[in-house]
């Protein structure tokens, strides 16, 4: 029996998988959102840190 040449999965290389946001078109918007929550974050701990020292520092 001969081989089907309907199946042509595989040809041409693999494509790279998207993400939903990258194939709504919103991807790199998004990663730029998540870096500003992440400064965000960072700057809430620092704040946060210095805090605790100081009410630390004060008790003695």
């Amino acid at each position: 029996m001969a081989k089907s040449r309907n199946n042509l999965l595989g040809v041409g290389g693999q494509r790279r998988k998207l993400s939903r946001a990258d194939q709504q078109g919103n991807g790199p918007t998004r990663n730029a959102d998540r870096k500003t929550a992440a400064d965000q974050k960072a700057e809430l701990l620092r704040k946060m840190r210095e805090r605790a020292q100081t009410d630390t520092s004060t008790e003695d």
